[in-house]
């Protein structure tokens, strides 16, 4: 349960940092980059959710 929530408090920090950084810079890139960071950041949270 404990090595549970510590894994869960690393993979919301990778996914503060990414979409932070990676989604928001490909969100000033232009809209097809961006509709792609966003769909990848999606696509991460539902893995985390089912896990």
């Amino acid at each position: 349960s404990a090595l549970n929530r510590a894994l869960e408090g690393v993979a919301l920090g990778l996914m503060d940092d990414h979409l932070a950084h990676c989604v928001l810079d490909a969100a000033r890139a232009g809209e097809d980059e961006g509709a792609a960071k966003l769909k990848e950041a999606s696509d991460a949270i539902r893995r985390l959710v089912r896990s």
